[in-house]
């Protein structure tokens, strides 16, 4: 910066800072508009859910994991039913553990081997 050496020079440097300090001033509040925007909880479960439904990866493991405990769930009831025996419902336990936990570790191939029985039995005869 020069050196300032009469009164009109002090004056006009002294406008000149007054506006780039309103600019900058505008400046510091949109971006703290934007932050408190940005840290709304709508906006945070928002961006959230936006993330989530894009993660091809987060989908499938989601999937896995449902697709183990409902299997694990129906091979509980199915084994267990209405019985009231208290060692039956505790190897229908260790059975549904079991079977979420193979389903989960193994959806893929799973999934793979129902789609080729789907399409085993659903395609087109020529």
């Amino acid at each position: 910066m020069q050196n300032i050496t009469s009164t009109d020079g002090l004056k006009d440097a002294i406008q000149l800072l007054e506006v780039e300090q309103g600019f900058k001033g505008q400046l510091l509040k949109e971006e703290l508009l934007l932050a408190y925007e940005s840290l709304r909880p709508v906006n945070i479960l928002r961006s959230t859910l936006k993330e989530i439904s894009s993660s091809p990866y987060l989908i499938d493991n989601i999937s896995g994991t449902a697709m183990g405990l409902l299997s694990g769930f129906l091979s509980k009831k199915i084994f267990v039913g209405t019985s009231g025996n208290l060692i039956r419902k505790l190897i229908g336990s260790f059975l549904q553990f079991g079977v979420t936990n193979v389903v989960a570790k193994n959806s893929d191939v799973i999934k793979s081997i129902g789609q080729a029985l789907i399409q085993h039995f659903f395609r087109k005869k020529k």
